[in-house]
Parts: structure tokens; C-alpha cells; sequence
């Protein structure tokens, strides 16, 4: 079997694309298979296409669920985008975040409850610090 040489750039196309046709279990499957695409996430939820955010939300919270030892993979590529200069990005990446559960993640989401120029942001953001705390305290 012969393999398939896709650059990065080509990959995050064909995922974005593949998202916003609907295809959101395929790219379960993808996810499950290649933990490296872990690293796209934060990339995918800029994407200018509605659809294609809301499908890398649904693609966490799936994730999370299914194949929770790989999820935390997603963390490095979504912190950067608590700055971002858009309030709805910042916000769905607090929101995934504290699905994800990563305790890492507590002192810059509350940086960003405490300081961000947005009030939904900064609500969103507490509440992601409150589902890690939680998720830390079961057992």
C-alpha cells in the first residue's frame, strides 16, 4: 500500500472542507487514527466558515467523550486563540477548553475572566475554570 504525501496546509484545507460539507464523523475517524491532527484544531476554529467552527466544537466535545487520552493534544494549538482579536473565537476557545479539562489552561483562562474587554468572553471563561476545577475533583 502506497502512502499519501499531503502537505499541512492541504490537510487543514481538506478538513475545513470535508467539515463544512458535513462530514463530521469522517473526521472523528480521522482524528482517532492520527492523533498529529490534534494540532490543526486551533487553527481550524479561525476558519472565516461558520459551519466549519461549529463542527470543530462538535469535534471536541465528540473527542472528549470518545477519545479522551488524545484530546489534551488540541490544548497548545487553542491557548493562543484566548487572544484573539475576534470576542467569538476567544470565547469558543474557552468553552472547548474547559471541555477538554486541561488544569493548565486555569491561569490563562482566568486571566481572561478576570481582564477581557468582552463580558460574554469573560463569563465563558469562568465558567470553563469551574468545569476544569470540577472535572479535577472527580475521581
Amino acid at each position: 500500500m502506497s502512502q499519501i504525501n499531503i502537505s499541512p496546509a492541504e490537510l487543514k484545507t481538506m478538513i475545513a472542507d470535508y467539515m463544512e460539507k458535513g462530514f463530521l464523523e469522517n473526521i472523528i475517524d480521522m482524528f482517532k487514527h492520527d492523533s498529529s491532527l490534534y494540532s490543526l484544531v486551533g487553527e481550524l476554529m479561525t476558519d472565516e466558515r461558520v459551519r466549519v467552527r461549529l463542527g470543530m466544537s462538535a469535534l471536541v466535545e465528540t473527542l472528549g467523550k470518545e477519545a479522551p487520552e488524545h484530546i489534551k493534544k488540541a490544548v497548545s494549538g487553542m491557548l493562543p486563540l484566548l487572544k484573539n482579536p475576534e470576542p467569538v473565537i476567544r470565547g469558543d476557545a474557552a468553552y472547548l477548553l474547559g471541555i477538554i479539562g486541561d488544569s493548565d489552561s486555569i491561569s490563562l483562562l482566568r486571566e481572561i475572566a478576570d481582564n477581557d474587554g468582552n463580558p460574554e468572553v469573560r463569563l465563558i471563561a469562568k465558567e470553563a475554570v469551574e468545569d476544569i476545577k470540577a472535572c479535577a475533583s472527580r475521581p
